[in-house]
């Protein structure tokens, strides 16, 4: 975390004093849901090579919620928790870009005195209080696609399966999926649905169809491919999939998403013919 004394030039380690700027943070706020959203500016004190990043200037701003006009407000709410880039749940967009705040660096993105940051929530989800949003229509998805292994009852049954190198490297990358909704935000086919009952048809998105591919490949978790694949094949499935290709563009993990919505596209495809043919 940054501290506020840096603002008066202090010791950076080297002996030199650290060179400090303000960084302007425009921000949009909203109550609650279903509320309306404003804009706040607040100005920051940053240290040059400090490594601060959004995360630890929103902590400066909620310390002291004081507008550049004067007018104390209230702190900004944003939701964080590993502050590593692997909880995924302090997604926002930065600039006009959806990415994780607490691996977007000020030096990065503001590095002059005077650069303005801009701070909204994302726009797939409903808004739960300024920059947090509610993501549970994401681990509904993970529930529609039974995104787990099943093992109950086989835990004493001895050494699962063995794993083929080149099948564990492409389960891998996507077992580093965090749930952050950066593709989902992206994404043109993705519309925000406030209603539960309408999660079921709208398009399901490339974060769950990229979990299909990492537990259908699992030796044990194939036991449930089926199931999965039938829920990739009906409404908002993988054919309503636009290939935008946003997903891959924004996912900081650098899962290749557009690879596995194709596997799993050829995937319902054959096991839609294999339905067909056996009259189920």
């Amino acid at each position: 975390m940054v501290s506020p004394a840096s603002h008066n030039g202090s010791n950076n380690g080297s002996g030199a004093p650290a060179r400090s700027r303000t960084v302007r943070f425009r921000i949009q706020r909203c109550e609650g849901p279903a509320k309306p959203s404003r804009w706040e500016e607040f100005d920051v004190p940053v240290e040059a090579g400090a490594g601060a990043n959004v995360i630890s200037c929103l902590q400066l701003i909620a310390a002291n919620p004081v507008t550049v006009d004067g007018k104390r407000t209230t702190p900004v709410v944003w939701d964080s928790g590993c502050l590593e880039e692997v909880c995924g749940s302090c997604t926002m967009v930065i600039n006009g870009r959806v990415r994780q705040s607490c691996s977007c660096l000020i030096d990065n993105d503001a590095p002059n005195d005077g650069d303005v940051v801009t701070l909204q929530p994302m726009s797939k989800f409903p808004v739960v209080r300024d920059l947090w949003v509610d993501r549970a229509r994401m681990f509904d998805s993970l529930r529609k696609i039974k995104a787990w292994v099943p093992i109950d009852g086989l835990h004493d049954q001895g050494a699962g399966p063995r794993e083929r190198p080149k099948t564990q490297q492409t389960r891998y990358v996507h077992s580093t999926c965090m749930s952050c909704g950066c593709c989902l935000e992206a994404c043109p086919q993705y519309k925000l649905e406030e209603d539960p009952d309408d999660w079921d048809t709208a398009f399901i998105g490339a974060a769950a169809i990229g979990q299909v591919r990492l537990f259908n490949k699992h030796e044990t978790g194939a036991e449930l491919a089926g199931e999965r694949l039938d829920a990739l094949m009906g409404p908002g499935g993988v054919t309503d999939c636009g290939n935008a290709q946003n997903c891959v563009k924004v996912c900081p993990k650098e899962i290749p998403l557009t690879e596995a919505i194709a596997d799993m596209g050829r995937a319902v495809a054959l096991h839609g013919l294999k339905k067909f043919f056996r009259g189920k």
